[in-house]
């Protein structure tokens, strides 16, 4: 076979390093970027916050970490020019700085005592609903075989308060040849009176009667309540109020009564000790109304300015060896191109924000109920940019308002036609719903069907079952949920 070359012209994406460091960083949250930052910073010597001094003897806080700082130390000596002596002189010894009478434990170093009423910071702890139960069984008097007992209940309580496990798996989880369901029973009657009261219940009829029973004899229409909640639960749960009435022969009043005792008990009472994990929350954008405008800034907060150190970026002229000068070389590169591709990112952030603020001024003025209709696509459009890289800058991406704060694809939404031949914001109709709840008579709650029969006299045609896809999203339960005689 005969060789010959041919030339083809064709084109071809190639995602290079810096591309890819582009794509990666505008998709990370503030919480992230910050975390990247710092690695960035920790890893590359010749990057740097700006504003930050070298100088320790103006008494300012260096923001970079003790792993930033031996990264530069190393970068020292990779550029010293001089060997080190073996020895130096010191103009102190040992003894002079750490003597017999530098206080170690018991002293602070101004010379007050921390021994007990020292207060010092230790730092958040949080404690689980099993740990609270186990430090009460641990005050009670238990027998052994009762605290294991008592630890295999508490082992299966989840963290509403209620036990997850019958009887029979609990003892065969305590594996003691001698326990039984009485002893089980009564050690579980014992953990139920621990705080809070009612945990390690079986259903919430058994939760709120045994808070019932805590309370005084003389308590009113205690004796009532408590029939109510052990016979006549699911009447409670489905709401029939007059069914109760007839059957435990009450008056409207009487329920009335009774109902706000029973909303005075927790139906989840491990919730009051499980502590929820914070999540925090930091703002990209801010927008704010200057003049009658509204304005977007970068939140100077969320990102800081980093730049490149030029003194040792100089420095590799001068280098000792050539792996030397080339170590700083590369370092310098990868420092201009995070930055370059942090400046890309808040470009980019900004430009969307604004368009987002643009195209959704009512909300901003007259809040959810003016929201307009917004599809990634138009905001694509509008910046000139691919759908995917709109769908990467607003996930997880926050903007602060007077309002609140949202996340950036809280503006977007879908479109739904109105009789004018127009469209409306489903965030809008939304608001339109949340806003007829919580003006409705308790007692007499708004269907779903005339929850859209009152959207479509303002020109809005909503399906009924749209209606309540939306009521659903909003965590708003059905109509004969809502009822209350309250």
């Amino acid at each position: 076979m005969k060789q010959s070359l041919q030339l083809k012209i064709g084109q071809h994406l190639t995602m290079t390093p810096q591309l890819q460091q582009a794509i990666r960083l505008l998709q990370l949250s503030s919480l992230d970027l910050q975390a990247e930052i710092q690695d960035a910073l920790d890893s590359n010597p010749l990057l740097e916050v700006e504003g930050d001094s070298n100088n320790e003897s103006d008494g300012s806080d260096n923001r970079h970490t003790e792993q930033r700082d031996d990264s530069q130390r190393e970068t020292s000596d990779v550029l010293k020019t001089q060997e080190m002596p073996d020895e130096l002189p010191v103009d102190s010894s040992w003894d002079d700085t750490y003597s017999s009478h530098t206080p170690l434990n018991g002293t602070a170093a101004s010379g007050k005592s921390f021994d007990g009423d020292f207060e010092m910071y230790q730092g958040s702890t949080s404690e689980s609903l099993q740990d609270h139960l186990i430090w009460q069984m641990q005050l009670s008097h238990f027998s052994d075989e009762d605290t294991a007992i008592g630890e295999a209940i508490i082992e299966a309580i989840d963290d509403s308060g209620y036990l997850t496990a019958n009887i029979n798996e609990v003892i065969e989880a305590v594996r003691l040849p001698d326990v039984g369901k009485e002893e089980v029973c009564m050690v579980l009657k014992r953990i139920q009176h621990f705080d809070p009261i009612g945990v390690g219940a079986r259903s919430v009829s058994e939760c709120l009667s045994i808070q019932l029973q805590q309370l005084s004899e003389d308590t009113t229409y205690k004796e009532t309540a408590l029939c109510l909640v052990t016979e006549y639960m699911d009447l409670l749960g489905n709401r029939d109020f007059r069914t109760i009435q007839r059957k435990l022969k009450l008056s409207e009043d009487e329920l009335r009564q009774i109902m706000r005792l029973i909303q005075q008990l927790h139906p989840h009472p491990g919730e009051q000790i499980a502590q929820q994990p914070v999540e925090y929350v930091i703002p990209d954008v801010a927008v704010t109304q200057k003049n009658g405008r509204w304005m977007v800034e970068l939140n100077p907060d969320s990102v800081p300015k980093l730049k490149v150190n030029e003194e040792y970026a100089a420095l590799s002229k001068s280098a000792k060896t050539a792996a030397d000068s080339q170590y700083i070389k590369n370092n310098t590169q990868e420092a201009r191109w995070f930055i370059k591709s942090l400046e890309s990112r808040n470009e980019t952030l900004l430009k969307v924000a604004n368009c987002i603020v643009q195209r959704q001024q009512g909300f901003f003025e007259h809040g959810e109920e003016a929201m307009k209709p917004m599809v990634l696509n138009d905001v694509a459009e509008a910046v000139d940019m691919h759908e995917s890289t709109i769908s990467r800058v607003t996930t997880q991406k926050y903007l602060h308002c007077p309002s609140g704060v949202f996340e950036l694809k809280y503006f977007f939404s879908s479109h739904v036609s109105t009789e004018g031949g127009g469209e409306c914001s489903s965030t809008a109709i939304r608001a339109l719903i949340k806003k007829m709840v919580a003006a409705e008579k308790r007692n007499k709650p708004l269907s779903d069907s005339k929850i859209a029969e009152l959207i479509a006299e303002q020109g809005i045609q909503v399906a009924r079952r749209t209606i309540a896809k939306y009521r659903e999203s909003l965590n708003i339960p059905s109509s004969s949920q809502r009822k209350s005689l309250l």
